[in-house]
């Protein structure tokens, strides 16, 4: 396993597989990219996966833009399942083609799925994103019998819109047998009047659920995330990926869509392109030390770079 200058390993890599999408989610930070015009193909993105193994990645997420807008993405997903080394691989989806994925995911090889839903309303949901809530809900259910365990429901807190619904997001993952996953929301390519004017902290609400837990735990492999487990449902809360608690313990590198190696969401001055020199025939020992290059740029993003 290869540490990063401040010591941290690099175990998570989540590959953005596209920047397509079916949505248009007024709060979607696109994984900090802006629009390229190239995607990786499927032989590219387990070739990169296999490097990230040899050096110490463990867990695999599959993003975007949606995931499931690839007509491969089954064979992604069975790829990267296969590879020796990956003892988990989940993806983060809209969750509007579920109904049709979700089975097809788990006998792939897909784990788990975080399913982005930043509210229960009908109109305000088509407000939110520009889709209709209905797939989702089924989406959600269907990931569920399929056995996708834990899902997981990623809901943005947003002032004015939808912090007013968390009690009975709360409710819903009861009743569906979830995981409520709480977002801050990020101004990672979002307008700034946007950010300033829906930005919400989440002390209130951890306030909240600190008072009634049963028992709170720490995701020691995840940036020391608390997840409150309630009388009814657990309640995972996702501060500000900026913060210095999350950066110190960050395991994350990103691939972007068009092939390069991201050391920080919030950063776009240190990537590391890996897909044009394996497109030019570059042999695995030059790939795989532009993958430890990547891993030597990862500095937590309050310390300032040299």
């Amino acid at each position: 396993m290869i540490l990063d200058p401040f010591g941290r390993p690099t175990t998570n890599l989540r590959i953005s597989v596209t920047q397509r999408c079916n949505l248009r989610c007024i709060y979607c930070h696109r994984e900090g990219e802006t629009s390229p015009d190239t995607e990786m193909t499927v032989d590219e993105i387990v070739e990169i996966v296999k490097l990230g193994v040899e050096l110490g990645i463990k867990s695999v997420k599959l993003t975007g833009g949606e995931p499931l807008v690839r007509e491969d993405i089954l064979k992604i997903v069975k790829s990267i399942s296969r590879i020796p080394g990956v003892q988990d691989l989940s993806m983060t989806t809209n969750g509007n083609l579920l109904p049709v994925y979700a089975e097809d995911l788990a006998e792939a090889g897909l784990n788990r799925v975080n399913i982005s839903l930043p509210t229960l309303n009908e109109q305000k949901y088509r407000a939110i994103t520009g889709g209709d809530l209905k797939p989702v809900i089924a989406g959600i259910k269907a990931a569920v019998t399929a056995g996708l365990n834990p899902v997981k429901l990623n809901m943005v807190y947003m002032k004015d819109i939808n912090t007013d619904e968390v009690y009975s997001m709360i409710d819903f993952a009861a009743e569906t047998n979830t995981i409520l996953q709480v977002i801050e929301l990020e101004p990672v390519n979002l307008d700034r009047d946007f950010y300033e004017k829906h930005h919400a902290p989440l002390d209130a609400l951890i306030k909240y659920l600190s008072e009634r837990a049963k028992e709170v735990k720490v995701r020691r492999n995840m940036q020391n995330r608390k997840v409150y487990v309630l009388p009814e449902a657990k309640v995972e809360v996702v501060p500000p990926i900026e913060n210095t608690e999350f950066c110190m313990h960050c395991t994350r590198i990103r691939l972007t869509s068009d092939g390069k190696l991201k050391p920080c969401l919030m950063r776009q001055d240190n990537l590391v392109d890996i897909l044009t020199p394996m497109r030019n025939g570059a042999d695995r020992a030059v790939l795989k030390n532009l993958f430890i290059e990547a891993i030597k740029r990862r500095r937590p993003y309050f310390i300032p770079s040299r």
